[in-house]
Order: structure tokens, then C-alpha cells, then sequence
């Protein structure tokens, strides 16, 4: 049977969990917030299932548990933090207090994120920016994962990248798009239930498609669009590493077991206020949302992950029971 929990009982069941495997609250509490987010999002392989990971990496010292971000400004809009090899979404809170007021008064302001980790849901951050009534694009990099057109060896991570945008009093488009086919969590995740993948999501380490997702684990994941998805993956490599700093993705350690050191991957975040561009901005969103609207059976970028947060809002977070006996376990 599954364990229904309110929200706050499920978050403190996720900041209890990080606490016990060696994070400080205030490290613990961002994240933990991210992974409840991601549940009523319904995007449930970035939400408790991946919770025990976290704690294996704060157990192997992956990822720091005392981290202690700090603030490397070079201009009032040119911002960055260090996240000390710890959660990112506390370096990124943290780099957000500056980025968001920055870019209301000065039109668009960045921030760079390096020694940074797994950011989880890259839309959940940029929404947070959008929902200020700016602009939010992020990118963040990971482990590499995907090989060039006509080469077998990864070079580049899944690489997402993210643009929220509000209109109307909310969120209306949220895309959250990585370079490959699919996230490499939904492969792990049918790797531990068994599932075999479509084709065409992934090949082995012989550069062969594959339906094995434990195959595929080992292989390289597939480019989204092809050379354009490669393409895409190295824009965001150079946007997240190379321009904070920080790990390529060909230096990081992986963010789903416990070999090697801290991965060391980063963001970037850039915050645009619309006004002091266009007198019209919204005008123009909204008609493009009619555009898309209007078609039958078309909907907006980000649409399904809005609609769920409305629809899961007051509902109960659902973790399945060996699952929330596991995280349990992790507590004692």
C-alpha cells in the first residue's frame, strides 16, 4: 500500500532524511523543498525517489552536508556564488536574494553558480524567477552522458536548459527541455523496476541502440533532434561550465552513484525585465499562447507540469511503500 502524506508532512520527512545523513538545515531545507515541488509537478523521478541518492552522496562525501555558499559578485548584475560542493539549490536561493532585485531595477542581470551538484528540476528554478514577473532562463550541465554524432564516447551531459515566463498573473510557459531524448532518471528509473526503454532513448557502449535500460546505463544517451540535440548539450556546456568555472561534464562524477569525488558541475541564470524592453511584451505572450491554444490537441510548453502543481496542490504526496520504508531506514 502506498503512504499518503500532507505537504508538510512530507517535507519534513525529506529535511529529516538529509538531516540524518548529514546536512544542515539550512542546507537541507532548499532541497527538500525542490523534491516536494517536483512530486506535485509530477515529476516523481526527481522527487523522493531520488532522495536516497542524496543521502548516499552526503554519506560518501559526494556532496557537502556543512557547505557554506558564498557570494562572488563581480558587478551588481554580473553575480555568482560558490556553492562549496554542496546541494545546489541553496547556493542558487542564495544567489537568487541578489539576481532578482538586480534585474528588476537594472533590465537583465546573471548568475553563476560553480563547485556546484545536481540542481533537480531545472523549471523549478526558473519559475521562481518568472514568478517575480521576469524572464527566467537557467542552464545547468551534468556528467557527461551523450557522444557526438558518429563518435561512441560521451562528451556532454543531458544538459537541460530552461525559459519561464508569466503572463496573465502566472506561469503560462515553462520549458524545461534536456539534450537528450529523455532525462537519465527515467532510464535509472526503469533500470530498477525492470521496464525495458523505447528505442531510439538510448544505445549500449557500443554505440547500438538498446531497450535495455541497464545496458543503456552504461552506454550514452541519445541527442534529442540528433547533431542539433549535440548541439544544443554543448551551447549549455558552455554556459554552465565553462563560463562559471566550473566541471566539464567529461570531469564530473556521476550524480547517480557513489564513485568519485564532489561533481563539481554549475548553472547559469540570466533574469530579464520585459518593461524595460517592450511596452507590449505581454500582449505578445498572450497571443502566442492563443496560437498554440487554439489548435486541437496543442498545448503550451510546460502546460501538463502547471496543470499537475494546480490539480496536486491540496492533494496528498503518494510514495510508494518500499520506497518511503527505504527513506525510513535512512534516518536511523
Amino acid at each position: 500500500m502506498d503512504t499518503k502524506l500532507s505537504r508538510d508532512q512530507a517535507l519534513d520527512l525529506a529535511i529529516k532524511t538529509l538531516i540524518a545523513s548529514g546536512a544542515t538545515e539550512e542546507n537541507a531545507k532548499p532541497l527538500a523543498d525542490g523534491i516536494i515541488q517536483a512530486e506535485i509537478d509530477g515529476i516523481k523521478s526527481h522527487g523522493f525517489h531520488y532522495l536516497p541518492i542524496y543521502c548516499l552522496h552526503l554519506n560518501c562525501k559526494k556532496v557537502r552536508g556543512d557547505a557554506s555558499p558564498k557570494k562572488n559578485h563581480s558587478s551588481n548584475v554580473a553575480l555568482s556564488v560558490d556553492a562549496d560542493n554542496g546541494f545546489a539549490h541553496r547556493a542558487i536561493s542564495i544567489g537568487f536574494d541578489d539576481l532578482i532585485p538586480s534585474a528588476k531595477e537594472n533590465g537583465i542581470a546573471s548568475l553563476a553558480i560553480s563547485n556546484s551538484y545536481n540542481c533537480g528540476v531545472l523549471g523549478y528554478h526558473t519559475k521562481t524567477i518568472a514568478e517575480e514577473n521576469l524572464i527566467g532562463i537557467g542552464f545547468t550541465n551534468a556528467p557527461a552522458s551523450i557522444a557526438p554524432l558518429g563518435g561512441i564516447k560521451p562528451v556532454i551531459g543531458t544538459n537541460p536548459f530552461s525559459l519561464a515566463i508569466k503572463s496573465q498573473g502566472s506561469v503560462k510557459i515553462l520549458i524545461d527541455q534536456s539534450a537528450s531524448v529523455v532525462a537519465k532518471s527515467e532510464i535509472a528509473v526503469r533500470a530498477k523496476s525492470g521496464e525495458s526503454i523505447p528505442t531510439g532513448w538510448a544505445f549500449g557502449p557500443d554505440g547500438q541502440d538498446t531497450t535495455d535500460p541497464s545496458i543503456a546505463l552504461k552506454g550514452t544517451m541519445a541527442p534529442s533532434g540528433g547533431y542539433k540535440g549535440f548541439g544544443v548539450g554543448l551551447f549549455v556546456e558552455i554556459m554552465a561550465a565553462c563560463l562559471t568555472g566550473s566541471n566539464l561534464g567529461i570531469d564530473a562524477s556521476s550524480f547517480a552513484d557513489d564513485t568519485g569525488g564532489p561533481p563539481g558541475t554549475g548553472q547559469f541564470f540570466i533574469a530579464i525585465n520585459p518593461e524595460r524592453f517592450s511596452d507590449n511584451f505581454d500582449d505578445k505572450i498572450i497571443n502566442l499562447i492563443k496560437a498554440v491554444v487554439s489548435q486541437e490537441n496543442a498545448r503550451v510548453p510546460g502546460a501538463k507540469r502547471i496543470n499537475n502543481a494546480k490539480i496536486n496542490f491540496n492533494s496528498p504526496i503518494t510514495i510508494k511503500e518500499d520506497l518511503y520504508n527505504k527513506i525510513l531506514s535512512l534516518q536511523y
